[in-house]
């Protein structure tokens, strides 16, 4: 809630904002995470549970949007489309909506949806835009986005296989993918699909692009859902799909031949700081699941209870400093995002991008721990939370990417700061002479005798 804002960031938060950041914070506590147990039960059990759509979302969505909470994610400044508030104003409410399963898709402000919103509010057409934007900013329908491919390393992008041809007024697409979230939802109308379309143009950065398809086009078949851990996180799921002849008209191509790249780079950018704080979130009712179990009186091991043990308490102590500290990286991050645009602000999401998750998988571990066998059960929300978070590191680009980049961008500075020790030694030595001193030796006063 607002009087929870770090300091360091609480003077660019506005009134308005702070006011939505309570009644976020308020919701998700008394309305959406009572309501998780309840959307698992009304999804049901088999293969009916692709099919559902329990009730009780939509009841929070009508709620939340009594209630003004709506679209929060689009940052000021950047869409016409967007409510108002900033990067990092709405990562603040991210974090309370990481608190719950359903919370995010209750104000519509839930992944993948998000970043194929902010494409197509940034890179479409007026047509674009009324067909699937509009919907989808109403919550009438859902989306996927289709990148990754299982033949292919996917962490590189230039990778990409699935073929975009021209063929008259269309395009025909053919090839598969995998980790298509969201394409199990009946509520799914549109895929946002990376392919080439000039595989030998001589820039490898040129060669994608990225077009609209329709979840019904003829030729599209879904093989399979993967699992997360063993979850499938049904209706939602995580799609293995191929494309066979799929026609699509030229007219749904966002933004031109070779732009792909471009696109996908735009999207990411926010994507991953909704994650990190979303996350974050997540990291907090870890916390507040093992603050509980230790403070419970009947669970005495050894004659005391388990807050009387001394590392519990630690890893009370390492919990909270870790929790803080990643939440400053990921809003220092969207700062930068909002004063210079998400391209200027790689670094600092990238540093949220790798941080964070590992964090969380580290705060949410010590809360199983702290449970014993019923912390790997489905009697918590730890197992599966764990089970979410730690794709994260694999989502949108591995965190060997994100370090391999990092590290590569800070070694420039290596001749720089070479040059500059170097100077500075030789700076020292004039200054030895100038004064007539000696460097004193480690140990060489110490009487030998």
């Amino acid at each position: 809630m607002s009087a929870q804002i770090p300091i360091a960031v609480r003077d660019r938060v506005s009134e308005r904002a702070q006011k939505a950041l309570d009644i976020v914070a308020k919701f998700v506590d008394e309305d959406c995470i009572p309501a998780d147990a309840v959307f698992e039960a009304q999804i049901g059990v088999g293969d009916a549970r692709w099919n559902s759509h329990p009730q009780i979302l939509e009841d929070l969505k009508k709620k939340a949007r009594s209630l003004g909470l709506w679209n929060m994610f689009l940052p000021k400044g950047h869409y016409k489309e967007s409510p108002g508030f900033t990067n990092l104003e709405y990562g603040l409410m991210a974090e309370w909506l990481g608190k719950s399963r359903v919370a995010s898709e209750a104000v519509n402000c839930a992944a993948p949806d998000t970043g194929n919103m902010e494409v197509l509010a940034k890179y479409g057409n007026d047509a674009q835009k009324a067909k699937w934007l509009k919907p989808l900013m109403e919550g009438e329908i859902r989306s996927a986005f289709l990148m990754t491919e299982p033949q292919v390393a996917s962490s590189d992008a230039r990778n990409i296989e699935m073929k975009i041809e021209r063929d008259g007024d269309h395009y025909v697409l053919n090839g598969q993918k995998w980790w298509s979230s969201g394409a199990g939802d009946p509520r799914c109308k549109v895929y946002i699909v990376m392919g080439k379309s000039d595989a030998n143009h001589k820039d490898p950065y040129s060669q994608q692009s990225v077009i609209l398809v329709p979840s019904e086009a003829k030729g599209i078949t879904i093989h399979r859902m993967l699992s997360v851990y063993g979850y499938d996180d049904a209706p939602h799921g995580h799609g293995h799909i191929t494309f066979k002849d799929v026609r699509v008209p030229a007219a749904n191509l966002v933004l031109g031949e070779g732009r792909g790249f471009e696109i996908i780079q735009g999207r990411l950018g926010p994507g991953r700081i909704h994650h990190a704080m979303r996350t974050i979130g997540a990291s907090e009712r870890a916390l507040d699941w093992m603050l509980m179990r230790i403070n419970d009186p009947k669970k005495t091991p050894f004659g005391k209870q388990l807050r009387e043990h001394g590392v519990i308490l630690e890893w009370v102590a390492k919990s909270r400093i870790e929790i803080d500290a990643a939440r400053l990286i990921v809003l220092n991050a969207a700062i930068k995002m909002d004063e210079q645009g998400p391209k200027a602000a790689l670094k600092e999401i990238a540093q949220a991008k790798v941080l964070v998750p590992q964090m969380a998988l580290t705060v949410i571990d010590r809360a199983v721990q702290s449970f014993g066998g019923a912390g790997v059960s489905q009697d918590t929300p730890l197992a599966s939370m764990w089970a979410g978070i730690r794709t994260l590191r694999l989502a949108d680009g591995p965190d060997e990417v994100h370090l391999q980049q990092m590290g590569r961008n800070e070694n420039r500075r290596g001749k720089a700061v070479a040059e500059k020790i170097a100077g500075q030694k030789a700076k020292t030595e004039q200054l030895m002479k100038q004064y007539g001193a000696k460097q004193i030796e480690l140990g060489s006063n110490i009487n030998k005798n």
